[in-house]
């Protein structure tokens, strides 16, 4: 396949052990499938589980994450390549600039943050890659519900279903892209 997929996720530690599980399946697919990850660089959570696991199957990985997080020792410093960006808006407009595709699995604020914004600039069609949203264990759920609720209620159009797809499990992701 040989595609930079770009995949959001937590980075936090406190989440359920399916979360990590699915983090790690997510990073063993990349690398069995010659995908290079690029991710927001950090080594804890989700995020280093997935990163480890790429290396683990001998895949490339490629960290992009704000100098204010390198600071407090929450980078991957194995990564084939680790980008230090001034702030988070550069952070994530690198790693936009470097992926084929996007990938959310399960996150917090943060990863919605980035997922919105791929979203947006696909729907304004500032790109036409693929975006495909993980639902591991209905995590996603309610966000997908608000989503159909914003189209019930004009506030998105019918046709912006299009802009995403979701899958329950990351062995549905490669497939997808």
């Amino acid at each position: 396949m040989s595609k930079s997929i770009c995949v959001y996720c937590a980075s936090s530690e406190k989440v359920d052990d399916i979360f990590f599980e699915s983090a790690r399946r997510m990073g063993t697919l990349l690398a069995e499938g010659g995908c290079t990850l690029v991710y927001g660089g950090g080594s804890i959570g989700l995020m280093g589980a997935m990163a480890r696991a790429v290396h683990a199957g001998h895949g490339r990985v490629v960290g992009v994450i704000p100098d204010s997080m390198v600071e407090k020792e929450l980078a991957y410093h194995e990564a084939d390549e680790l980008i230090v960006t001034g702030t988070m808006l550069e952070r994530k407009a690198a790693m936009a600039e470097r992926a084929d595709a996007f990938v959310a699995l399960p996150g917090g604020f943060g990863t919605l943050e980035e997922l919105f914004e791929v979203l947006t600039h696909r729907q304004l069609r500032y790109h036409d890659k693929p975006i495909v949203i993980v639902n591991v264990a209905g995590y996603y759920d309610p966000l997908l519900a608000l989503f159909e609720h914003m189209i019930e209620n004009h506030f998105a159009k019918p046709r912006h279903r299009q802009s995403y797809c979701v899958v329950t499990s990351p062995d549905q992701v490669l497939d997808r892209i």
